[in-house]
């Protein structure tokens, strides 16, 4: 049996990708997630609070602000969400494609962060990606849920997102 790095899912020898996470199992040529040094990660952090957050939309419990390019994704029909990008030949896509926000050259992984909606509560859990995420500039260890509220910013790898909750 092969054991996923990411979920430690056990998996058939010759699987090529986790069924239950989507990890590449084994290393194929083709694109993979960009690595950003630490030095360039840990640099000068953003002045959060020149960041509002703009106000939630009022048909959707939670939405994503892509910042830096003023568009809003709502989060709607489900209450877990996966974010992501989506690569040629990927079997297990995320819920949220941010390829087109130039998702590889920011370092955001293929299945990077997921974003729970529970009672009272919205959580976030990095999937195991290659470069981290950050809430509010701090790192998140990884496969642990931690808790989220409207106007937090996450940084997967480079790209930064704003949460939009409406209570």
């Amino acid at each position: 049996m092969i054991e996923c790095p990411n979920c430690h899912n056990q998996e058939l020898p010759g699987a090529l990708f986790c069924r239950e996470c989507g990890t590449q199992l084994v290393d194929l040529p083709g694109m993979t997630t960009q690595t950003i040094p630490d030095s360039a990660m840990n640099g000068a952090q953003p002045d959060l609070l020149e960041h509002l957050a703009p106000p939630p939309p009022t048909d959707v419990a939670i939405s994503i602000f892509i910042m830096g390019s003023g568009e809003i994704l709502p989060l709607e029909g489900r209450t877990e969400f996966t974010l992501g990008r989506s690569a040629e030949g990927q079997p297990v896509l995320p819920d949220i494609d941010l390829a087109s926000y130039r998702a590889y050259e920011a370092g955001v992984s293929r299945l990077h962060v997921s974003i729970t909606l529970g009672n009272e509560q919205a959580l976030a859990t990095d999937l195991g990606s290659a470069n981290g995420t950050r809430i509010n500039g701090l790192k998140i260890p990884p496969h642990k849920p931690v808790a989220v509220k409207h106007g937090d910013i996450l940084t997967l790898g480079r790209l930064r997102i704003q949460l939009l909750i409406r209570r």
